[in-house]
């Protein structure tokens, strides 16, 4: 990293903070603010509340895709699947609190380890194979637990059928009861603590051991092997926190609607965080928050692009009306164009940005 002239190190403390100088620490300081004061105020005086909904759904994605990052980006084992497991982890943490009553932030807990150890069970052929045969069995992963296992039996159990809602008082921790008319502003500080959380939990592990080695198997996994790493071990390890996160993922969504679906988790999503970490740039951890903006504000702003100009032609109320299948092609033909483009995606375009500011005027 680039320090300011006249910056240096005296210890290993201070090489491995993650914000190095005074400018970095403002810089987080407004950030914070901004996320935990100048949004919720902004929304609520002005009762903009679908704000608050899009910045949920923004850490939603994060959540999901942060599975997808470390998976793809940080161990080279490809995943086509990760929704199951936020189906998974949802369904745990619903059923844990509708069938048993446990409080929710324990379901939390609950749904992470569940996951998981499901992860990990579809995880096991990572040992033998490897890219086009690792991305069947992960697809494997998807049709097998949403569209088989909790489809036709999970999401039958206490007589609900397949959609389950959870009554107004059942999500609540501690005092905080999620479900009522500020559900939006009560969601968003969950998703912000959870994002942060989950967010140090798997940077500071990349900079361990494991996180090293799972590097070394991402860039070549018979020379990790070679060098003594044991790389199923790793392999799972990796799944297995990959499930965590897809469970901690789906144990927010169920405080977000109160209500589970399997039609929440297809096959789509999938595809929909892959393309999230495409874009945001793998390997990094800005890479997943980068691409989730871009992901779920873009097609926002094209949605309200086409209703401005609905006046306009008719043609445009005609897209209006088939939106879904317009954000759908607007998500390919991004993706092409970012393969063509940009293919190390925003994070490397934002780490230019700053190395040009860092560098200036001698920049090249």
């Amino acid at each position: 990293m680039r320090l300011p002239s006249g910056v240096y190190h005296e210890n290993y403390t201070q090489d491995h903070a993650w914000w190095q100088t005074r400018f970095v620490w403002i810089r987080m300081m407004v950030v914070g603010l901004i996320l935990f004061v100048a949004i919720p105020y902004y929304a609520i005086s002005n009762g903009q509340l679908y704000y608050l909904a899009l910045a949920n759904t923004v850490g939603y994605t994060i959540l999901g895709a942060m599975g997808v990052q470390l998976l793809v980006g940080y161990t080279g084992q490809v995943t086509l699947g990760h929704a199951a497991f936020i189906a998974v982890g949802g369904y745990t943490s619903s059923i844990a609190m509708l069938q048993w009553g446990i409080p929710y932030p324990v379901t939390i807990v609950l749904a992470a380890l569940v996951a998981g150890v499901w992860s990990v069970l579809f995880g096991l052929p990572s040992a033998r194979v490897k890219g086009f045969y690792l991305i069947m069995t992960t697809m494997a992963a998807q049709f097998v637990t949403v569209e088989f296992i909790i489809t036709q039996y999970v999401a039958q159990i206490g007589g609900r059928g397949h959609y389950f809602s959870l009554p107004p008082g059942t999500i609540t921790i501690g005092p905080i009861l999620f479900g009522d008319r500020e559900n939006d502003i009560k969601v968003y500080y969950l998703m912000l603590v959870l994002v942060i959380a989950c967010t140090v939990f798997l940077a500071n592990l990349l900079r361990t051991r494991v996180g090293r080695a799972w590097i070394a198997i991402r860039d070549n996994d018979i020379a990790a092997e070679v060098l003594g790493v044991n790389i199923v071990r790793y392999k799972l390890l990796a799944f297995f926190v990959a499930g965590m996160l897809g469970g901690i993922t789906g144990a927010f969504w169920v405080s977000n609607l109160s209500a589970i679906s399997p039609e929440h988790f297809q096959f789509s999503w999938s595809l929909w965080l892959v393309g999230v970490i495409l874009i945001g740039g793998t390997g990094s951890m800005y890479g997943t928050v980068f691409g989730s903006l871009f992901m779920t504000l873009i097609p926002e702003a094209l949605k309200v692009i086409i209703l401005t100009l609905t006046p306009y032609h008719p043609i445009f109320t005609q897209l209006l009306d088939k939106f879904l299948y317009v954000r759908e092609a607007t998500f390919g033909l991004v993706i092409v164009l970012f393969l063509l483009y940009e293919p190390k995606g925003l994070a490397y375009r934002w780490a230019q940005i700053k190395n040009y500011i860092h560098l200036w005027p001698f920049s090249y």
